[in-house]
């Protein structure tokens, strides 16, 4: 399978609800949401891509870096390359209900692990959805993360209870879907968390525990100090509230804060490679992949979701090349120009 067979695939399993866009940037689907877009006009989508596409970065080819090593340890985990699967979850909510979850998920943990990195698998207003993805996990020997919504408590540890025994490595709360309108449709409660509340959860525990949905460096310090192992800096993909600037564009200020303090994710509009070192060179320990591997495993089930991480690896490898960086450590903001 050639990717771009298997973004046309896609374009047709998709039913519409995803336009596979030469340019995945949020305007074609602005205000789609269920769906694949962006909340209201769209925006907050929108900046995640172009936070991104204002980072330029400085060319420098008189060094030794000419085979990069890319992998990482996070979570006691060995990576090929610093990037996760991002949790997307709600095939019947989101991306037209022509595949069902399980299969979905399936394709997104088999293809991830395939390439030499994690998943994380989410939750939804449909609770099944969850107990899918963890199903699913377990058969993949709990090889992942599970990202839980910010429920109350109770559910929240119930839910965490579910993960563990499915065997992931670690699990989080994305804080962000707490203004998420597939919830609210369907009558689902959720809601903003306390540092106390979060301490409760967190110590509920033993497994890492990540804060997803960071975009200040308060709510950062916060999560620090409600012992959180990691923080994802994302604006749930523009899907939670509109006129949000991108992740690229607080990740800075965040990474000045807490860097060394606690593990930091960033997620939102990264597309390729490059945009991998971008969020790096930013602050960021590691990065999340999210809508391109909708595409990819409604185009190529695992193989396509395989083929887009390696499409990523590669570009990812070139770029450090170009930018001199012999190992994602040398990825600092010496290669971005100022």
């Amino acid at each position: 399978m050639t990717y771009a067979e298997m973004r046309s695939a896609a374009k047709a399993n998709l039913n519409g609800t995803c336009r596979v866009c030469p340019v995945c940037d949020g305007r074609v689907c602005a205000g789609e949401v269920p769906g694949m877009g962006g909340k209201g006009t769209g925006s907050s989508f929108m900046a995640n891509v172009s936070a991104l596409a204002a980072v330029k970065l400085n060319m420098r080819l008189v060094h030794d870096a000419v085979k990069p090593d890319m992998s990482i340890t996070m979570f006691g985990k060995k990576m090929a390359m610093p990037v996760f699967a991002a949790p997307v979850s709600g095939t019947t909510l989101n991306m037209g209900g022509k595949f069902g979850e399980a299969e979905y998920i399936s394709w997104i943990i088999k293809g991830t692990l395939e390439a030499g990195v994690y998943p994380m698998v989410g939750d939804t207003a449909i609770e099944q959805f969850l107990i899918d993805n963890l199903a699913e996990l377990k058969k993949a020997g709990g090889d992942g993360i599970a990202i839980i919504k910010p429920w109350e408590a109770g559910s929240v540890i119930e839910k965490i209870r579910l993960a563990e025994d499915a065997g992931a490595f670690a699990v989080g709360m994305d804080i962000d879907a707490a203004g998420l309108v597939t919830l609210s449709l369907h009558g689902k409660g959720v809601s903003p968390k306390t540092v106390g509340e979060l301490r409760s959860i967190r110590m509920a525990t033993n497994l890492p525990f990540i804060l997803k949905g960071v975009m200040t460096p308060e709510d950062a310090l916060a999560a620090i100090d409600a012992g959180a192992d990691a923080i994802v800096v994302s604006n749930h993909g523009g899907r939670v509230l509109d006129g949000t600037p991108g992740a690229a564009d607080v990740l800075p200020a965040i990474a000045r804060a807490c860097k060394g303090k606690i593990a930091i994710l960033a997620d939102g509009g990264v597309r390729s490679g490059v945009d991998v070192l971008k969020m790096i060179a930013l602050g960021a320990d590691a990065v999340l992949f999210g809508r391109p591997l909708v595409v990819a495993s409604f185009g190529g089930k695992a193989e396509g979701v395989t083929l887009a991480f390696d499409r990523l690896r590669a570009e990812l490898e070139s770029a450090m090349i170009l930018t001199g960086c012999a190992s994602v450590a040398d990825i600092t903001d010496r290669v971005v120009f100022r």
